[in-house]
């Protein structure tokens, strides 16, 4: 807990304060965004494209019969990583989400970058996505929107040692290539975190420096993004940072909460609570709230607990405390609508939220794809 604490605690102290005290039905939005590594840690073309199949033909046996307030079934977002291409694990990724259970979104790890090669990374990547598979949403325009989650959390230039990106000013070519929002935050411990916690907001580069993302004009209702002002900010969406008083290191000192499940961490009803109980909202809408966890799906002691007994657990507290139609109506959403629902949010929008799940950004056409495509590119191994 005490690591980085420099750049997360008056934040949280901060977030504690906006917290405020909803009357009548309250809405929970909750998202899993899935690092999603098949060939992490060295892994072989075989056993990543393994590991994906067992995710498409395990997943909706677990979860087809859980429903939301709007009769969703829970969906998993699947941030890939572009150095981590390989055609067949996203045909079968494709399949999967065509099924009604997922989308992807994109993840770059990348080091000693430069911007010129960071705009070629990410626009090479998102167009194959589409492309190649059907994947990723869009604008009314047309124009491909995509999700993103910076690897190693090194946001704009964000560790200290300045490795695992070396681009100081990414949210402006973010924001070019069509990033709808980042999803990376909460990362601590890390000291990549932002020193803004548990909030919605649009962050700016600092022209020259590294950090664009440590705090920018939060998100509120009513008061939608200025077109000129904003023009280069990306819009911020994070998870929650918690001090668990419940777990105690030593008995004593509470543990750091940042909404990671993991097989040494799984989601629990304890934990579920205390994510909601961050508030994380659209500044003026407070019955709206937002919860973002994260997890690396493709570790296989993590798969063991998402798929499996511990998760439908965790979707059947869900379901009890936070589906009961009176103080509570639960939306499963994917990181995609997850945006939209900020931004209906922001532009004062009323009605069930369930209408405006795809308000901004649509959804991607997730067309069939032949699940053999040959030898694939070779693949990375994984950074985390």
């Amino acid at each position: 807990m005490m690591r980085a604490m420099d750049k997360w605690f008056a934040g949280y102290l901060a977030s504690v304060a906006r917290r405020r005290s909803v009357s009548g039905v309250r809405h929970l939005f909750f998202c899993v965004a899935d690092h999603f590594e098949p060939f992490g840690y060295g892994a072989s073309p075989a056993a990543a494209r393994a590991a994906v199949r067992h995710w498409v033909e395990t997943y909706p046996a677990h979860f087809t019969h859980l429903r939301d307030a709007d009769g969703h079934a829970p969906v998993h977002t699947f941030f890939y990583p572009a150095e981590e291409y390989d055609a067949a694990c996203l045909d079968e990724l494709a399949c999967l989400c065509r099924a009604g259970f997922g989308e992807v979104e994109m993840q770059l790890h990348h080091r000693h970058d430069t911007p010129e090669g960071f705009t070629q990374k990410l626009t090479t990547f998102r167009d194959t996505l589409r492309n190649g598979h059907g994947l990723l949403g869009s604008d009314a325009a047309g124009a491909l929107r995509f999700g993103f989650v910076h690897g190693n959390w090194a946001l704009c230039n964000s560790r200290p040692d300045g490795d695992w990106c070396g681009v100081n000013e990414e949210l402006a070519i973010l924001r070019r290539a069509g990033c709808y929002a980042d999803f990376t935050f909460p990362s601590a411990p890390s000291p990549t975190q932002p020193r803004t916690v548990n909030a919605i907001y649009r962050a700016h580069d600092h022209a020259g420096r590294p950090r664009g993302h440590d705090a920018g004009r939060p998100v509120v209702a009513g008061k939608p993004a200025d077109a000129e002002r904003d023009a280069h900010a990306v819009l911020m969406i994070q998870g929650p940072l918690a001090l668990n008083w419940a777990r105690r290191k030593w008995g004593v000192l509470p543990r750091l909460e940042n909404g990671e499940i993991s097989g040494a961490n799984p989601a629990t009803a304890a934990r579920i609570n205390l994510w909601a109980a961050q508030h994380i909202h659209v500044q003026g809408r407070p019955d709206w709230v937002f919860v973002k966890v994260h997890t690396h799906g493709c570790v296989e002691a993590n798969t063991r607990v998402l798929l499996a007994n511990a998760m439908e657990s965790a979707h059947a507290h869900l379901q009890a405390r936070y589906n009961d139609g009176r103080a509570w109506r639960l939306h499963y959403v994917s990181a995609r609508e997850m945006a939209n629902l900020v931004l209906a949010a922001e532009a004062d929008e009323v009605g069930e939220p369930g209408a405006f799940r795809d308000y901004v950004v649509q959804p991607p056409p997730v067309r069939a794809m032949p699940l053999s495509r040959g030898r694939p590119r070779a693949a990375a191994g994984s950074r985390k």
